[in-house]
């Protein structure tokens, strides 16, 4: 299916949104909201208070941050938050205080594993404070005492998130989720939000994908999917067919597929069987390796039709939780090619039926124009697969079951079914 985004709408949305601190709640998460109903200004941006129930859960308070830094006792300033928003630990709690090396070691978190990068922490349920540093500065900092600033404060305030309907010719909806809680990560957050807003904005503009409704959602995750859940858990139990978590979808080394709590749904079958022609040697999960909000959307008593399809799988790459999963780690490609898999497989979904013959035994192709009136005959174009996709096409398999059978791209079997039904040989 064609693809008319604009990508370098897309790289400019990447920079501008990457050096936003968000978190679960703040300042950062309103903004970054605002900036993509900036883009499609039907998002709606929604709360949940502070202190809510929510299942087993409460909605925690919001924080916001203005600064932070250590200062060494040469003056040097470290660790400073407006240098890398990963310096500091999330949800610190605000202190102005001094202490000795020594002491501060407690509440410092590097990785030696990966010694030049900053890891990323946070502490949303428990009140404490620290700061993050790589390996390598780590071990240049010289003893004595240091100055810890940190003005950053904890309320009772609002948990946002986005929501964007679309209306389709039917009210069975495809849900797309991302989220919206991680500061400067590029692949590991930031690409879930810029795929699907482009999505959306694809959405609009083709008819193709018009059959059924759409519902993206940009949460915080876990806690942002746990709230909309119980909010909305009856609406979605009914209404949606198929969804998918949109997360590490920017950069260009793989594909990846996670499956539903069975991998048995409509959503489980779609995307294996576009990204197998994508690519063949894509990695593909179970469910026991899940990670993100796929753990809300198929968890205790709740089973919706909701899986991911990914590049590298969060957890896998050097790169995740640190400082290098930058700008420079995802790119205008890889974006590109997880709006083609979402595209392609929206698109089969919006096509998906099963249809029946309408002849009995093996129709007359030549006298239709789709096969030659002598055999060895150059220059008639012939598609081999009509008559299996016909043959297979008895009312008992949809699209996705005959691009099994038959080995073939979904969006061949559509394209094949399009041309029996014109010549009156396919119907719904």
């Amino acid at each position: 299916m064609k693809n008319e985004i604009n990508m370098s709408d897309v790289w400019k949305w990447a920079k501008d949104l990457f050096p936003i601190n968000r978190s679960l709640t703040g300042k950062g998460n309103l903004e970054t909201l605002k900036y993509l109903k900036d883009i499609d200004n039907n998002l709606s941006i929604k709360y949940f208070s502070s202190g809510k129930k929510v299942f087993d859960w409460t909605v925690p308070d919001e924080w916001n941050v203005k600064s932070a830094y250590l200062i060494d006792s040469k003056g040097k300033k470290l660790c400073d938050f407006e240098v890398n928003n990963l310096h500091l630990v999330g949800y610190s709690i605000g202190i102005k205080t001094a202490m000795d090396l020594s002491e501060l070691d407690a509440y410092l978190h590097y990785d030696k594993n990966n010694p030049d990068a900053i890891p990323y922490r946070t502490s949303y349920y428990e009140r404490r404070w620290g700061f993050c540093i790589s390996y390598n500065d780590y071990k240049k900092l010289i003893p004595g005492e240091y100055k810890v600033y940190i003005d950053a404060t904890h309320f009772s305030g609002k948990m946002h998130y986005g929501e964007l309907l679309i209306p389709g010719d039917e009210q069975s909806e495809i849900l797309l989720s991302t989220y919206i809680c991680h500061p400067s990560m590029a692949n590991n957050e930031l690409s879930g939000p810029l795929v699907s807003i482009a999505l959306a904005r694809h959405i609009k503009s083709n008819k193709a994908l018009g059959r059924y409704s759409y519902r993206i959602l940009f949460l915080p995750e876990t806690i942002g999917a746990i709230s909309y859940i119980h909010k909305h858990q009856s609406i979605l139990e009914s209404n949606v067919i198929a969804g998918y978590v949109l997360t590490c979808v920017g950069d260009d080394r793989e594909y990846s597929y996670l499956p539903s709590k069975y991998g048995d749904t409509l959503a489980d079958k779609a995307a294996q069987s576009v990204i197998r022609f994508i690519d063949p040697n894509y990695k593909k999960y179970t469910f026991l390796q899940r990670g993100s909000d796929e753990r809300q959307y198929c968890g205790p008593n709740i089973n919706l039709p909701v899986c991911s399809v990914m590049r590298s799988k969060y957890g896998t790459f050097e790169e995740y939780h640190t400082s290098k999963d930058n700008l420079s780690f995802i790119s205008e490609n890889g974006l590109l090619g997880s709006i083609k898999a979402y595209t392609d497989i929206l698109f089969s979904l919006n096509k998906n039926n099963k249809f029946k013959s309408t002849v009995t035994c093996e129709p007359m192709m030549s006298k239709r124009g789709l096969r030659p009136t002598m055999s060895g005959e150059p220059g008639v174009i012939i598609n081999p697969n009509l008559i299996n996709i016909l043959v297979y096409s008895d009312g008992k398999n949809d699209v996705f079951d005959i691009s099994d059978i038959l080995d073939l791209n979904p969006l061949d079997v559509i394209s094949g079914q399009d041309t029996l039904i014109s010549y009156g040989l396919l119907r719904e």
